[in-house]
This record gives structure tokens, C-alpha cells and sequence, in this order.
């Protein structure tokens, strides 16, 4: 693993002022309505919690949606993890107050789930409204508007330029001059990526690589090493990008039938490809495919890539950038290649159909595994921070790398149907969370070889968290 002497990074956002426990809620608190039936019996979504240091000190607990519905968050006390579980659909207010104890009141578990309603963290009216706006949103334009890559663009955006030149400050402007520094600092990574390898780029455009997801100030290296690469290669006709879907409902294989937005431009969705699929994959599958299309409004691990398709490949004679299809794999070692609950699209027709119609279309095709590796930490529940030099701490990083040679090793060697088998067994210890469009990688183009360029972990200070990914060609 290589890392080179002070890398280029990205600025850090403004981190506001630590929330207090009712931070974030409007100024008028909202109301119990004894009245509506999904507030008397609350069913809580899934929600993610973690830790907020609320006013005076004191630790608060905050409430996030993990399919990101909803922007809302809620700080409650860290007591309100004995409420959580209760918050079932099937318990009255009373019911809950006299399970948990602990000197739960009425009024204190109204508030609470007032609040919940009004974040849209509870099944009901409020929920079912954002749900609505998100799909009617979704379906109103041929493209994904940026999230991930806007936020970036508008922090560059928001320094100090060299030559004196005010800041920009309407949204459009934003983001062209973010567009321009995204491209500076890609450039600079690069340049530091390649800088001192063998190989800095490719004779031919391959048939696939894999790239990172994870947040470009932590993983540009490897984005940079494989990306960096491209530049000089054969332009493809279209870029299939196989992602990871972290927070959707889609239960298998999901399929995107929008174009991706960025800040230095639009990639089209290939709709030739789109239409030929449905066709190979016949009428109740191509709707399997599409049916929870909106899972990718909020996935980053399809667009993170985009900006890197759209300054490496560069655009045609026509001023256009390579079109694109997006999809997000399902884990393949749930349910052997299975949907989790048997309703979704299996792994096998969907490759089926789509090597079919890759090997149709005229021209060539780059396919991208969008992969992150292993989650491991106390903020993924491991019980062992994993940095200093103790030695639980020394052995709990090397068990991670010791699991990650392995299982890269398998993707090396292209072993698909070995590396599900090895994380079934192992039950995916260190939490990989691309098993699926690594797997689907490989099964979909059969490579002749398989090149790793670089592999490197992420880890903050304190080792509460770490996230490693590779580098990867496909010949």
C-alpha cells in the first residue's frame, strides 16, 4: 500500500454548533394529536442512532432516518433507546409507558413522538408526504440532480480564490466554479497517485474497474490511481456503473432509468441499453428492476463516480459525455444471489440479461464496480477501537487486513462463486458491503485477469471507524 507525502485534500465543510437536545426542532415544538391513530400506536422507521454532545455538556442521543427520507434528526435523551423497540405500531401510549418504566411519563412520550412525526421518522401522513414529493420529484426530470458532488463543489466553491475574485453566490455560479476546482483537484490527485508507479496508465480501455465510494477526501487515492489511468485509453460508448445500495427498500438487483448530474456536467442515461434490457429481461423482471428506482435519489456510490467518468473519459465530438446505466447490487451471500425476500430481481437474470445485451450494442462498454470494503470499529459495533499501539489494538486491525488480503485475494484471482461461499461462511466479519457488485462484476464480464493496483484503509484518530477499498482493473 502506497500513500503519498501530503496529498491535495478537498476543504471541510463548516461544522455547525453542537446540537442541544431539542436542536433542529421548529420553534414551535410539535403537538401530540391524540387524535391520529398513527401517533396513539406509533410505528417507528428505521432510523440510525449515535451520540451528540447536547448543551451544558451533557450526551444526547440523536435520531436519524437510514433511508434518508428525511432530513429531519431528533435529540432526544439516551434513555429513549428503552422506547425505541416499544415503538412498534402494535402499543398504545399507555401500553408503552407502563412496559418501559424507568419514570416514563405520558407527556414525556408524547413529545417525543410528536417530534418523531413531524421529522417524518414514524410511519403516517407526515412520511407518506415526503415519500410522495421524493417520487414525484424523481420522475419530473431525465436526470439525477448532484447531492454528494454539489456539497463538494459548493465547499471549493466557498474559498478564498487566488486572484481576488468575490465569491460566487448564486447556486448556479456555485457550482461552475466548484466544477472548476473539482477538476484542479482531481488533476492534483492524480498527479500524486501516479506519481512515482510503474504503470500511470492503460494501453486499452479495459473491461471493468474498480473503484471506491467512500468519500473522496478519504479515498481519492484509489480513485485516483484507477481513474488517473483512463485518460489516454479508447473512449467507451457507455459506462455501466454497479453501486451498493445503502439506505434504499429494493430488495434485489435495483435499476436506475435517469441520467446523473454533476458539477461539471450531465452523463445521459443510455436509453438503448435501458430499453433492451426490459426486453431481455421480460415484462415482470425489467418491473422488479425498476420498481424501487428511487432508492438512487439519495445513493452517492453511483454518483461519486460520475464526475470521475465525465474528467478522465472526457466528452465526444458531439460536446457530450459517455452515457450511462446505474445499478445497485444486492449481498449475494443473504440469500445465495437470491432477492432477501424472494420478490426482488435475482443476481442471475439480471447478469443474463444484461451480458446479452452489452454483447448486442454496438461499441464498447466500461463497467464499474463501485465498492467499498471492510466497516470496522466501534462506530460498527465492534467492541475494539482499533487505533494506537495496544496490542487488542494492534491484533483487531490485523484481523481486518488479514480478511481483506484474503477476500481481495479471491477477487483477484477471479473467484466469484468462491468469495460468496468465504463470506457466507464467515458470515462477512468485517462487513463488506460490495460483495454484491464485485460479484456482479465479474460474472458479468469475465475477465482474463485481474490487476490490483492499491489497497488502502481510512481510519480517524481514535479508531472508531475504518473503511478500506481498493484500486482494480479488469482485462
Amino acid at each position: 500500500m502506497t500513500t503519498p507525502t501530503n496529498p491535495p485534500t478537498p476543504p471541510t465543510p463548516p461544522t455547525p454548533s453542537t446540537p442541544g437536545p431539542n436542536a433542529g426542532q421548529p420553534a414551535s415544538e410539535p403537538r401530540f394529536d391524540a387524535a391520529a391513530r398513527h401517533q396513539q400506536a406509533p410505528h417507528l422507521r428505521p432510523v440510525r442512532g449515535f451520540a451528540a454532545q447536547a448543551d451544558g455538556g451533557q450526551v444526547a442521543l440523536g435520531l436519524a432516518d437510514a433511508r434518508q427520507v428525511s432530513d429531519k434528526i431528533v435529540y432526544t435523551v439516551p434513555a429513549a433507546q428503552a422506547i425505541l423497540p416499544m415503538l412498534d405500531g402494535k402499543r398504545s401510549i399507555d401500553e408503552i409507558v407502563a412496559a418501559v418504566g424507568r419514570g416514563l411519563s405520558r407527556p414525556l412520550l408524547e413529545s417525543l413522538v410528536a417530534q418523531l412525526d413531524d421529522a417524518g421518522l414514524l410511519y403516517g401522513p407526515t412520511y407518506d408526504a415526503l415519500v410522495a414529493k421524493m417520487h414525484k420529484d424523481f420522475d419530473s426530470a431525465p436526470v439525477l440532480p448532484p447531492a454528494s458532488t454539489a456539497a463538494m463543489a459548493e465547499a471549493l466553491a466557498a474559498q478564498p480564490s487566488t486572484d481576488g475574485t468575490p465569491a460566487p453566490e448564486s447556486d448556479e455560479d456555485k457550482l461552475a466554479v466548484g466544477g472548476k476546482r473539482m477538476r484542479e483537484i482531481f488533476d492534483a490527485w492524480i498527479a500524486a497517485a501516479l506519481k512515482d508507479v510503474p504503470n500511470p496508465s492503460l494501453d486499452a480501455l479495459p473491461k471493468a474497474v474498480v473503484a471506491p465510494h467512500i468519500d473522496y477526501a478519504r479515498g481519492w487515492l484509489n480513485y485516483a490511481s484507477v481513474w488517473g489511468r483512463l485518460r489516454v485509453v479508447d473512449r467507451p460508448d457507455r459506462v455501466v456503473i454497479l453501486g451498493t445500495n445503502h439506505f434504499g427498500e429494493a430488495t434485489g438487483v435495483c435499476g436506475c432509468d435517469k441520467g446523473y448530474a454533476t458539477p461539471l456536467g450531465v452523463c445521459e442515461v443510455d436509453t438503448a441499453l435501458v430499453e433492451k434490457l426490459k426486453a431481455a429481461l421480460g415484462p415482470a423482471d425489467a418491473q422488479k428492476l425498476f420498481a424501487h428506482r428511487f432508492d438512487h435519489e439519495r445513493e452517492h456510490s453511483i454518483e461519486l463516480q460520475i464526475p470521475w467518468v465525465q474528467h478522465c473519459l472526457g466528452a465526444g465530438d458531439d460536446g457530450k459525455f459517455v452515457k450511462v446505466f446505474g445499478a445497485l447490487i444486492h449481498d449475494p451471500t443473504v440469500n445465495a444471489g437470491e432477492s432477501y425476500d424472494g420478490e426482488g430481481l435475482a443476481l442471475t437474470p439480471f447478469l443474463t440479461a444484461l451480458r446479452a445485451v452489452i454483447s448486442q450494442l454496438p461499441g464498447k462498454t466500461l463497467v464499474v464496480s463501485s465498492a467499498d470494503l471492510s466497516h470496522a470499529g466501534p462506530s460498527f459495533g465492534d467492541p475494539q477501537p482499533l487505533a494506537g499501539d495496544a496490542p487488542e489494538a494492534v491484533e483487531a486491525r490485523n484481523r481486518v487486513f488479514q480478511h481483506d488480503r484474503e477476500m481481495v485475494e479471491l477477487v483477484r484471482q477471479n473467484k466469484p462463486d468462491e468469495l460468496v461461499a468465504a463470506m457466507s461462511w464467515q458470515q462477512n466479519p468485517t462487513r463488506w458491503c460490495s460483495v454484491g457488485n464485485l460479484v456482479a462484476t465479474l460474472k458479468l464480464v469475465e475477465p482474463e485477469r485481474v490487476e490490483l493496483f492499491n489497497y488502502a484503509a481510512a481510519m480517524d484518530e481514535a479508531g472508531t471507524t475504518l473503511v478500506s477499498n481498493v484500486g482494480m482493473v479488469m482485462h
